[in-house]
């Protein structure tokens, strides 16, 4: 049954970056030259955002990465080692580098006068989107901090029963 549930996670995982990949290269470009048609006056944020937007999906992959080498580790019965703390620490560094693109989204709409083909509206909702995802992200990467500890705690319990056994 263990293994049933890692091979599905793994599938979900490489369906999550093929589809990641296709949003990098189709979708959000695809939806920036959309939006900048409608609305030619973001054609200057178009740019910076479509970068940020892919650095974003970048990030997930290279976590999801990682994550796929830890249930290898999990397949293998060698979580409890030290090289696992690398593959943690990815995770760690994917979300903090994406929560601090989070977080410069929300200064720049917050700060930068951009233009509203309506009434405002849809800066002020893309500011409360991505201050929101700010905040989830903090949270996830303290959470997986959290989690770092619990597994060098358990490692080190796991070195200990070695040399006693």
């Amino acid at each position: 049954m263990h293994s049933i549930f890692i091979a599905m996670l793994r599938v979900g995982i490489a369906a999550a970056m093929l589809l990641g990949l296709f949003g990098q290269i189709v979708v959000i470009p695809t939806t920036a030259t959309d939006e900048v048609d409608r609305f030619p006056p973001y054609e200057p944020f178009a740019a910076p955002y479509v970068t940020v937007a892919i650095a974003l999906v970048l990030c997930v992959q290279v976590a999801l990465g990682a994550v796929w080498m830890l249930l290898t580790m999990v397949e293998r019965d060698a979580i409890f080692t030290w090289r696992a703390f690398r593959r943690v620490d990815t995770v760690i560094g994917a979300a903090l580098v994406a929560t601090l693109l989070m977080a410069g989204v929300s200064a720049h709409l917050a700060l930068a006068d951009i233009p509203s083909p309506g009434d405002g509206m849809d800066v002020i909702s893309a500011l409360g989107a991505a201050t929101v995802a700010t905040a989830v992200g903090a949270a996830f990467v303290m959470l997986v901090v959290v989690m770092r500890g619990l597994l060098l705690k358990a490692t080190n319990l796991q070195s200990e029963l070695a040399k006693v056994a």
